[in-house]
């Protein structure tokens, strides 16, 4: 690949930073032009289409870098996204599947497969990759939230707990945590303890509607006590 296709990739993408999204698209099309055997100027371009909304346009740019090159990654995972977005998750899965397959051992693409797994019910089948995600980015709060999520869904309780503290480092003001340790709390029939984590989640988020509730549960229940 020539510097100037190298630099105009570049220059491409900045422009797409900046909305300049037709600036871009001549740009990406000249990439495309000048190597129409290498896969890398169709993801970009598809990836400025979804930027557009142009979503079937978008697929086939990936589809086409799929056909010059079937171990193009970063076209299945583009896919993935694409696919998860439609709420099409088995699709999804298959494509993410694939992205890790051809060597994109990254977080975000174990995260969304979990997560493909996870809107589609099969919690189960989404614990390892959210693990796994957390592994390779373990500051990452939404990955750690997720994977609470999943643990507490499955009734891990004590790992579930663990990980809602650990987002709580990273984000002292994530209310969904606090709202998370309250229900761990209510399993564990300790009402005060509790009481308290629906109370911090509501500090920070006074609409907070299921803290609220699981607050005016613990109420009932000690005015049961009484």
């Amino acid at each position: 690949m020539g510097e100037s296709t190298m630099d105009k990739n570049q220059q491409a993408i900045s422009l797409m930073k900046e909305n300049k999204y037709q600036e871009a698209a001549a740009l990406f099309n000249e990439v495309i032009e000048q190597n129409p055997g290498d896969p890398t100027g169709y993801i970009n371009f598809g990836n400025l289409l979804l930027q557009l909304n142009e979503t079937e346009r978008a697929k086939r740019f990936f589809e086409k870098a799929i056909d010059l090159d079937e171990n193009a990654a970063t076209a299945y995972y583009a896919l993935g996204n694409l696919y998860f977005d439609k709420e099409l998750f088995s699709n999804a899965q298959q494509y993410f599947k694939q992205a890790i397959e051809n060597g994109l051992e990254e977080s975000d693409a174990y995260f969304m497969l979990g997560m493909s797994f996870k809107n589609d019910e099969q919690i189960k089948f989404s614990l390892p990759y959210l693990l796994r995600a957390t592994e390779l980015s373990n500051n990452d709060e939404t990955i750690l939230f997720q994977y609470g999520l999943a643990l507490a869904q499955l009734e891990y309780l004590e790992e579930a707990e663990k990980t809602f503290h650990q987002v709580l480092k990273l984000n002292e003001d994530h209310s969904d945590a606090y709202y998370n340790l309250g229900v761990i709390s209510l399993f564990h029939d300790n009402a005060d303890e509790a009481m308290s984590y629906f109370e911090q989640a509501l500090e920070i988020q006074p609409d907070h509607v299921l803290a609220a509730n699981g607050k005016k549960t613990v109420l009932a229940f000690l005015e049961d006590q009484e």
